[in-house]
């Protein structure tokens, strides 16, 4: 338990607060975006979708790591400062916009609200999040089928 009250203290609380809430938003986007092929991995896509899975989890771990390491919001306001560093925020958000157009595509303007707050929070991990839970009717779509 000692190691876990130094790992909540170098986090911090209002990174607890985010990693928590962010545990409650999967739980819920799991529980009601839950399709009965969400945590199957057969078919010829089988190994795509669990590559999706594997590398929403890496992430996560790797995010959570890397709390740990530095305060998100004091690197955040070097970053700022930066050419690059706002390239990169550019960058990202430009994604996520196209991300939310996705969303927008499978599951209509409603849902793409819903999923708008926790894609500017979390970026990539509520993306990666999205596609896990819907990748067999995001695939279905793309491909036409």
């Amino acid at each position: 338990m000692g190691d876990f009250m130094k790992i909540a203290k170098r986090i911090g609380t209002s990174g607890l607060v985010l990693w928590g809430l962010y545990g409650v938003f999967a739980v819920v986007a799991v529980s009601t975006g839950l399709e009965e092929t969400t945590f199957r991995f057969d078919g010829p896509l089988g190994g795509a979708k669990a590559f999706v899975w594997v590398a929403l989890l890496a992430f996560l771990a790797y995010s959570v790591y890397c709390n740990v390491q530095e305060n998100f919001f004091r690197t955040l306001r070097t970053m700022v400062g930066l050419h690059w560093g706002r390239q990169i925020g550019t960058d990202l958000y430009l994604g996520l916009a196209l991300a939310l157009f996705i969303i927008f595509l499978n599951d209509g303007i409603w849902t793409a609200l819903v999923w708008l707050v926790p894609v500017l929070i979390y970026a990539n991990l509520a993306v990666l999040l999205y596609v896990a839970i819907h990748f067999d009717s995001i695939v279905t779509k793309l491909l036409g089928l």
